[in-house]
């Protein structure tokens, strides 16, 4: 199991080290440096993903096994799966509205740069990209409203 954290790790670790090798010594040639990024991204990638499904399978036959041993408190596992569903709206929404905020963020800092008069008008944008998230965060709420 640890070995499996190691490797998530390292995995992220190395995408960090290329992403900050390729800040300090870019590549000029645009093809060689295309094919060895494409092939070492891919390379992090799968074996971040087969790290994260290890995980989660080695780790569920250990959380299984002690189940006995919880006491009165035990999740069965269709509860534990109805948990991770309600999760998965925050996440997405969360990921979602870090996907907005980026280019808005970014433009309203060139807006306001150029014109500092259009401040309020670019946090109604950027408080709009922000809500995504909290409307994830209700549909939680509202879903953890019906399992209890």
């Amino acid at each position: 199991m640890y070995a499996l954290i190691v490797l998530l790790a390292l995995s992220l670790f190395g995408t960090l080290a290329i992403g900050f090798y390729f800040d300090m010594f870019p590549m000029h040639d645009k093809v060689r440096a295309a094919r060895w990024l494409k092939g070492t991204l891919s390379l992090n990638v799968l074996t971040f993903i087969g790290a994260m499904l290890g995980i989660v399978l080695l780790g569920m036959n250990e959380v299984l096994a002690e189940a006995g041993a919880a006491g009165p408190a035990v999740i069965s596992d269709g509860l534990g799966l109805a948990l991770i569903g309600i999760g998965i709206p925050t996440g997405l929404a969360a990921i979602g509205a870090g996907i907005a905020v980026g280019p808005v963020g970014a433009a309203s800092l060139a807006i306001i740069s150029e014109k500092p008069e259009m401040f309020g008008r670019t946090l109604i944008y950027l408080g709009l990209a922000e809500g995504i998230a909290i409307y994830g965060l209700v549909v939680t709420i509202l879903l953890l409203g019906k399992i209890g």
